[in-house]
């Protein structure tokens, strides 16, 4: 894996990694990828595990669900970094409705919550784009450029 260096502060966007449908270990190579440029920035602690979950949820979604070559892009703006996973199925995945209450809270019906309920809620398909709409605080989202027949996932990375 080549890791390309992270962007510069002037809204650059790099390509820190490129894969296909064949490429072993997509999903740890990503994270890998993905916290070697964080760590460039200064990102750490709950920013850094954060970001690292969440694109993980959008590797394997776009693996899953879109044909390749794929392409993961970070960009510096001056409040937060993108990071950016492209496929090349430009259709805009529907995305589930988001539930009112958090999604981890405890369910007064049932015993337990916390690590039950988060348990219950993963073990469910379906529920990676809750995860990256928790983790990202809303702060994500998908673009198509029809014409170039790509989508494009991203999510924000506060710098703080």
């Amino acid at each position: 894996m080549t890791l390309m260096p992270p962007p510069a502060a002037d809204g650059t966007t790099r390509v820190l990694w490129r894969w296909t449908g064949s490429t072993p270990d997509v999903a740890a190579r990503a994270r890998i990828a993905l916290i070697c440029a964080l760590d460039q920035f200064g990102c750490g602690g709950e920013v850094l595990d954060d970001a690292v979950l969440a694109v993980s949820e959008l590797v394997a979604n776009a693996l899953e669900h879109a044909p390749g070559p794929y392409e993961m892009r970070l960009r510096c703006t001056a409040a937060d970094l993108i990071c950016e996973v492209e496929d090349r199925d430009p259709r805009i995945p529907v995305v589930p409705a988001f539930p009112v209450a958090a999604p981890f809270e405890p369910d007064p019906e049932k015993r337990g919550g916390g690590v039950d309920a988060l348990l219950e809620v993963v073990g469910e398909r379906g529920r990676g784009l809750h995860i990256v709409h928790q983790l990202t605080c809303g702060a994500w989202g998908f673009t198509a450029r029809r014409r170039e027949g790509v989508k494009v996932a991203w999510m924000a990375i506060p710098r703080d």
